[in-house]
């Protein structure tokens, strides 16, 4: 049983209530006489609600110094952060200052990943006004920062999937049009899903990082913070969908939460993917992942028996057009997807793998003389982070019933995908959790409910379940749709007047 992380009761009635109608409206910024946040150096003060601002020339409780005016970005202003290190050094205590309020929306989307993108569009179409916050430079998540190359477990969906699936074939190569769109090019992706985000209406802020969540004393959602070249920041939604992957928001508001497996919650192996060029596709076929699952078998012998050993011993080398492949042969194992440092650490050592590995195919001559790295993913890619405590916890069990439920918002195919956890014996797969079997099997709309927290829903990976389970219904084919019912279940909501755990998704549907 993996470890559960449960936050303690909030201590509501203490903090103030925020004034909404001081501060719900559309203007790029709000008045500095409401947005003010109490904040001590390990986050927000109580419960985190937010509170009533100074006004402008005022000074804040417990403080000598007025806040400042909000920063002319064209100019390159910022708000600067006062403070105190404390005699240990240990902590730095930050002083309150007021953060803008930049953005009041029906739907805030936090991840602009695959389930951030069903979930934007299904609710911006569904009538909701939407703001969509990724922390990369384009959309699309491990689509496209990532280099993944191949959508797992989407020929059975509808909706939003299929169409990005159309959009994909018609748009790309020859392998995308042969795969249905499941093998794709990451920078058509891009460009299709930024195409479809703006004609829906949804409002985009890339390169900005959520940093904390507020609750009220009833212990809603109600804002989300942000840094970015912008400095801090505050937006304010009636509701909000979780799309971090890693279940980032919904932490910051106070959900519970498992993490991995066992008491020291291990997780599934990190990979970057990278893009290649210099070879010939038809010198290479026999290595090629189009071909068939032997591909990869072949590609770790051919390393092997040259001195490459990879830490992934089922290497994917993939042709998406004319010169370029894909290649996934990394693991990097027993990282943290919170600790900042450890991915640094492992972002360098599987770049320099992957050279690594090039490197040496290259040597071999032949057709593999002019190999070259052509990109390296932005973001490594992570499998596990948290899984948020929802309203249904999907189970090992649920998998190996092909669990049927009346609130199904699809139905997951992919089989139970255990990487290994360490590199012992350097297995591919950890058989062991297989042993209970899968068959297809529905997600329930409750998993993607938030149980501790008021409207807040979530979508792919992070989404309520346990680690087996985890393990299937993490793959992208499976986010989108979850994200798209996330969406319109949120839009719904809004346009009912009611939280989102009080909707049945038959009800959702038909509304």
């Amino acid at each position: 049983m993996c470890a559960r992380h449960l936050h303690p009761p909030r201590t509501l009635g203490a903090t103030p209530t925020v004034e909404l109608a001081a501060v719900n409206r559309p203007e790029k910024f709000v008045s500095t006489r409401r947005g003010f946040l109490h904040v001590t150096a390990g986050g927000l003060l109580g419960s985190g609600a937010l509170a009533a601002a100074a006004g402008e020339g005022e000074t804040a409780p417990g403080t000598t110094s007025q806040f400042p005016s909000y920063p002319n970005l064209q100019s390159g202003e910022v708000i600067r952060t006062g403070g105190q290190v404390s005699a240990d050094q240990r902590q730095l205590i930050e002083q309150p200052r007021a953060i803008p309020i930049v953005g009041t929306s029906d739907v805030l989307v936090c991840g602009g990943g695959p389930a951030g993108i069903g979930a934007a569009l299904a609710a911006a179409r569904a009538g909701a006004s939407v703001q969509l916050i990724d922390v990369a430079g384009c959309l699309g998540g491990v689509w496209t920062a990532g280099l993944l190359t191949k959508i797992l477990d989407s020929e059975n969906k509808s909706g939003v999937m299929a169409e990005l699936l159309a959009e994909f074939a018609t748009r790309g190569s020859a392998a995308a049009k042969h795969s249905s769109g499941t093998v794709y090019d990451p920078e058509i992706a891009k460009l299709v899903l930024e195409e479809l985000c703006v004609e829906a209406g949804v409002k985009i802020r890339l390169h900005t990082r959520l940093v904390g969540a507020v609750t009220d004393d009833s212990g809603r959602l109600i804002a989300a913070l942000t840094e970015s070249k912008s400095g801090r920041e505050a937006w304010l939604a009636e509701r909000f969908i979780d799309c971090s992957g890693d279940g980032d928001l919904a932490a910051h508001a106070g959900c519970g939460f498992d993490v991995g497996v066992g008491t020291d919650c291990q997780c599934q192996p990190m990979s970057m993917l990278a893009l290649l060029s210099g070879v010939d596709p038809e010198a290479v076929r026999p290595y090629l992942r189009g071909t068939g699952s032997e591909a990869k078998r072949r590609l770790l012998e051919l390393m092997e028996a040259n001195g490459v050993k990879p830490s992934y011993r089922a290497p994917t080398l993939r042709h998406l057009h004319s010169g370029i492949y894909s290649l996934m042969t990394n693991h990097e194992y027993g990282v943290s997807a919170f600790d900042a440092g450890a991915i640094t650490e492992a972002t360098i050592r599987a770049r320099r793998e992957i050279h690594e590995i090039v490197t040496g195919l290259r040597k071999l001559g032949g057709a593999w003389q002019d190999l070259a790295v052509v990109a390296t993913a932005e973001q490594i890619g992570v499998r596990e982070g948290r899984r948020i405590r929802g309203r249904y916890h999907i189970t090992a069990s649920d998998l190996a019933t092909g669990l049927r439920h009346d609130q199904a918002v699809c139905r997951a195919k992919f089989g139970i995908d255990v990487h290994a956890l360490n590199d012992l014996g350097h297995k591919q797969i950890d058989q062991e959790f297989k042993k209970g079997g899968a068959r297809p099997y529905d997600i329930p709309y409750p998993a993607l409910v938030a149980a501790d927290v008021d409207g807040l829903l979530m979508a792919g990976r992070c989404i309520s379940g346990d680690f087996i389970a985890h393990s299937s219904y993490r793959v992208t084919g499976n986010s989108v749709p979850m994200g798209e019912a996330a969406g319109l279940a949120a839009a719904v909501s809004v346009q009912k007047g009611v939280m989102p755990h009080d909707l049945n998704w038959r009800e959702i549907q038909n509304a």
